[in-house]
């Protein structure tokens, strides 16, 4: 019988050894292909993985006490001087501890034709306005689940709109994929509880951006980001509820619209699927000439139309503030946030009927979705994560449990010397429940993070990672973890 400490030896010893070898062809000259091997080993006490060692590491992350993996990349990229180009990538990772052995963590193509561009795969993306090391994460998406395949096309960088002589500049995108973790839900989920299958995906979004940093400092962003979980399969009680997957459904997720007659008769009352989104507006003051900048940034999310528009007054949110300090070696950039997502649209619902005609749209249940295992996959919520993923229930329940909370969080990170960086994260929560299932007490979360990452000064392209990770409290209890990580990048 192997034992753990074997695993992780020839885990390490295998990664080290894939590197040896991509350092020996460090002489030949770079090109537009890169790849990356890695290394990386988690070891805790308590009852999981600290937080910030699993959270908003694009789903390649684990809960259990003791894990790590190996992982290999290689990426053609997008070439921005030429009219047309063409990437793609490949990264893949063997793993213990987590929740499947081998993953394909992208696995894409893409092409760019000038301000358009399209991807086919599955490709990390990261959230619209957050900063990816120090934000805790956006409301709608944030980089802290695995990747969905799915066909994406739009405009994916501000493009400036013509005839506003530059003042005005937008982008967006269409999507559509497919869930992949039905092997997992299917051993995860207790048995007669929810679960579903062959799920579908779609997303779009649209941005617009006011201001010319080049003729005035100050700028403005809004947008509108909205998703869908549709089709596919529901499990529940021993019972199978089927979701049409047609045109006209396919239509119905991009122009949310009343389900047909074959859908439950919730689907037809309300909307077809699960449909969330977030309003997203950001602020920043950032002078040509100077070296610093500092930005303000407001996200609304929603689960349906009351909460999308002004029916109800909008209490809930994610307010951030961004600094980037003028260069020095203490600190270069610094994020805090608050995060309310208590209220919910209050805590009644009533459809209208012929008898009471009156229509109160609250108990919203962010993430959560009578049919659907709610925005999450593989366990992994994609919004913000300090809504605690479904990933941490120990009943075998599909369902986020504490959609109702309030939060702070701060991160900062910097540079003391040109080869050493760092970044802190400190989170603290309190968590009502949700509005179905309050809790009797409210629970507290306190998380941390402070990592510390190094590349060697005579050869850059090796580099290491110590994280330290703690958390407290009785939403997650507590837990002290070391993160730890050798990595090698390059040309080919």
């Amino acid at each position: 019988m192997i034992t753990m400490f074997s695993r992780r030896k020839a885990l390490f010893v295998a990664a080290v050894a894939i590197c040896s070898l991509a350092d020996a062809k460090a002489d030949v000259l770079p090109d537009s292909i890169s790849y990356r091997v890695e290394t990386q080993a988690a070891f805790s006490s308590g009852e999981n993985t600290p937080f910030w060692l699993v959270n908003n590491r694009q789903g390649l992350s684990s809960i259990k006490k003791d894990n790590g993996y190996a992982r290999a990349s290689l990426f053609k990229h997008l070439n921005g001087d030429k009219r047309f180009s063409w990437g793609a990538g490949v990264d893949l990772a063997v793993a213990y501890g987590f929740t499947s052995t081998f993953v394909v963590q992208q696995l894409y193509g893409e092409i760019r034709y000038r301000s358009l561009g399209a991807v086919l795969g599955s490709k990390e993306q990261w959230s619209e306005i957050n900063n990816r090391r120090l934000s805790s994460g956006g409301l709608f998406y944030s980089g802290n689940a695995r990747p969905i395949p799915q066909l994406k096309v739009g405009i994916p960088e501000y493009s400036v709109i013509p005839w506003t002589n530059g003042w005005l500049s937008g982008k967006g995108y269409i999507s559509y994929g497919m869930f992949t973790d039905d092997g997992w839900q299917k051993d995860f989920a207790r048995a007669d509880s929810k679960r579903t299958e062959d799920v579908l995906y779609h997303a779009k979004a649209g941005f617009l951006k006011i201001g010319d940093t080049r003729r005035f400092p100050l700028t403005f962003e809004a947008g509108l980001e909205m998703g869908a979980q549709f089709g596919g399969k529901s499990y529940k009680d021993g019972k199978v509820t089927k979701m049409p997957h047609g045109i006209k459904d396919i239509i119905k997720a991009f122009i949310p619209s009343s389900g047909s007659s074959d859908t439950p008769i919730g689907e037809q009352t309300n909307i077809y699927g699960n449909h969330v989104g977030s309003w997203d507006f950001r602020l920043r003051w950032a002078p040509n000439d100077a070296d610093w900048s500092v930005s303000a940034y407001y996200e609304h999310y929603f689960e349906d139309h009351s909460m999308m528009f002004m029916q109800y007054k909008w209490k809930d949110m994610l307010l951030g503030v961004e600094f980037h300090l003028p260069a020095n070696r203490f600190v270069s950039a610094v994020v805090y946030e608050y995060l309310n997502t208590k209220h919910q649209s209050g805590p009644v619902y009533w459809d209208h009927t012929e008898e009471i005609p009156e229509q109160v749209s609250g108990r919203d249940d962010y993430y959560n979705h009578y049919i659907y295992t709610g925005w999450q996959h593989w366990g992994m919520g994609i919004g913000n994560p300090l809504i605690i993923s479904p990933i941490y229930n120990r009943d075998g329940m599909i369902e986020f449990k504490h959609n109702r909370v309030k939060g702070h969080h701060l991160g900062f990170e910097g540079s003391p010397l040109s080869w050493l960086r760092y970044r802190v994260l400190l989170s603290y929560t309190r968590s009502w429940g949700t509005y179905g299932t309050p809790l009797p007490e409210i629970e507290k979360n306190a998380n941390a993070l402070f990592e510390v990452e190094a590349r060697l000064p005579k050869s850059p392209s090796w580099s290491g990672k110590v994280a330290v990770g703690a958390d407290g409290g009785a939403l997650l209890g507590r837990s002290f973890g070391v993160m730890l990580s050798i990595c090698k990048s390059g040309w080919l």
